[in-house]
C-alpha cells in the first residue's frame, strides 16, 4: 500500500496571505462550507488541487477555517490554542465532537472566529484535512491536556 502525500498546507496559507483584502473578506463572510462553492476566492484557492471528492472535501474543511486561524512557527496545535483562548468552555469544544458534518465544521468555525488562535497551520492543517471521530477526539485530548486547571 503506497502512502498518500499531504498536500502543502503552507502554500495554501501563503496564497490565503496574499489575497487582497476583499478576496479575503469574501471567505470571511462564508456562513457554511457548502457556501464556499459559489465564492470565487475558494477557486482561487483550491485551483483544482484535488480530484476525488474527499480531497475536495477536505481543501473545503480548510479554506473554510483558514480565514480564522493565524500561523505561529511554534509546536501549537488547534488543542492547546484553545485551551489557551479565553472564553472556550469545554461545553462548546463538546457542541463541535457531537455534532455531524456540516454543523461540526460550521460550530468550529465559529469558536476559531472568537478566539482567533495562533497556531502551527500546517499541524491544524493536518487536524482538518482527516477530519473524522478520531481526529475530533484528537483536538479534544490536546485541549483538556493544555487546559489550566
Amino acid at each position: 500500500m503506497e502512502k498518500k502525500e499531504l498536500p502543502d498546507f503552507m502554500a495554501l496559507y501563503k496564497k490565503w496571505k496574499q489575497l487582497r483584502p476583499g478576496p479575503q473578506a469574501e471567505l470571511r463572510r462564508i456562513g457554511k462550507p457548502d457556501e464556499l462553492i459559489e465564492t470565487p476566492t475558494f477557486y482561487r484557492l483550491f485551483a483544482g488541487e484535488a480530484a476525488q471528492e474527499w480531497a475536495k472535501l477536505a481543501y473545503q474543511r480548510l479554506i473554510f477555517c483558514l480565514p480564522c486561524i493565524k500561523h505561529t512557527d511554534e509546536d501549537v496545535g488547534l488543542g492547546k490554542a484553545l485551551a489557551r483562548g479565553k472564553g472556550v468552555s469545554e461545553k462548546r469544544l463538546f457542541q463541535v465532537i457531537r455534532s455531524e458534518p456540516p454543523n461540526d465544521m460550521i460550530q468550529l468555525r465559529r469558536i476559531l472566529q472568537m478566539v482567533e488562535p495562533s497556531v502551527n497551520w500546517p499541524r491544524a492543517a493536518k487536524l482538518l484535512w482527516y477530519w473524522n471521530q478520531r481526529s475530533k477526539r484528537d483536538l479534544l485530548e490536546e485541549y483538556f491536556m493544555n487546559h489550566p486547571k
